[in-house]
């Protein structure tokens, strides 16, 4: 090969990997040498180091103006949505397939911390014991994240089923004693009802002993506090009416600095299914005509002007947007960072 020849192919190979050739081979050197510096032929493996089959703390942070918030993960469960979501077979199962899903399908819990700056608020708290081994983490996560159960000041609940109530207790005690709970009225008089209880089939008893259990407590130590009509619970945070999921179902607008963030509790389960088609109820619904009607109204307005949303069973940390698609809607997740911005 003539010296041109050779200048040529050089010239090419460091065109195609961005680095002359010399370099690669200069850095193979360098890691051999290594290895054998250290006793080990280059060919060595660990293939015998133990699999960890554990996850990373459940928390992820982001800033809504000036407030910081938190999603916490409490845990998965695994839900019979084909058993649970009101469509039909084909449709359901169609939907699963495409986004390379199936029933039973691991279902998240999220809950979300509020720090203002003047207040810590928790929205939401998980289901404790109330839902089986793979939640209940929440407490966990919260002192994962830097923070400690005893330094929370408010609650806020979406509703009172048991997989965001449960939370609240842990073996008799209160996980939370210094924080004032917050929750409609018209949950409160369904799920605190005994006289309800004892008229509900016993498929549903469960929900409404979940309910007592976990918030008879602060209710008797005068920090249950009730709303009856949207407006301010705490600075900053508003409450809106959002029912039909339960009789007394709301949700939350945090604002901070023109920023908003809308914590929309269940208002939806499961988004390979209902973002395509919102029209689709769960069995988990009190009130399925009007589950559907608050589902879509609200989407529709959120979609529009791109409100952040903060959804308890979408994959952790279940933040992100909508985006209109013909009759339905699609899910864009937050873009995940590194810095708390």
């Amino acid at each position: 090969m003539n010296k041109t020849s050779q200048t040529s192919l050089q010239a090419r190979a460091r065109h195609r990997t961005g680095t002359p050739r010399i370099v690669w081979q200069a850095l193979g050197l360098s890691i051999a040498l290594a290895l054998g510096a250290a006793g080990l032929p280059a060919s060595t493996a660990f293939a015998a180091a133990p699999q960890q089959k554990v996850q990373a703390p459940g928390w992820y942070r982001l800033m809504v103006g000036s407030v910081e918030v938190t999603a916490l993960s409490d845990g998965t469960v695994d839900l019979p949505v084909d058993q649970l979501l009101h469509a039909p077979a084909a449709q359901l199962g169609h939907a699963l397939k495409k986004h390379y899903l199936a029933a039973p399908l691991e279902t998240s819990v999220n809950a979300f911390l509020l720090n203002t700056g003047s207040r810590l608020v928790l929205v939401d708290a998980g289901a404790g014991a109330l839902f089986g081994p793979t939640l209940g983490r929440l407490a966990a996560q919260i002192k994962a994240a830097g923070y400690q159960p005893e330094q929370v000041d408010d609650i806020l609940i979406t509703h009172m089923h048991p997989d965001h109530v449960g939370g609240l207790m842990s073996e008799g005690r209160q996980v939370f004693p210094n924080a004032v709970v917050h929750a409609s009225q018209a949950d409160r008089d369904f799920w605190l009802s005994q006289a309800r209880l004892d008229a509900a089939p016993a498929a549903s008893k469960g929900f409404f002993q979940g309910a007592m259990a976990s918030l008879k407590p602060y209710e008797a130590a005068g920090r249950l506090q009730t709303f009856d009509h949207d407006g301010e619970v705490v600075p900053g945070i508003q409450a809106l009416a959002a029912h039909g999921h339960t009789p007394g179902h709301t949700v939350y607008q945090l604002e901070s600095e023109g920023q908003r963030l809308v914590l929309m509790g269940d208002l939806i389960h499961v988004a390979s299914v209902q973002l395509e088609s919102p029209d689709v109820t769960i069995g988990f619904d009190t009130d399925e005509p009007s589950a559907r009607s608050v589902r879509e109204q609200l989407f529709a307005r959120w979609a529009a002007d791109g409100k952040l949303l903060a959804v308890a069973h979408f994959p952790f940390p279940g933040l992100g947007r909508l985006r209109a698609v013909g009759k339905g809607y699609a899910w864009e997740p937050v873009n995940y960072s590194s810095q708390v911005k």
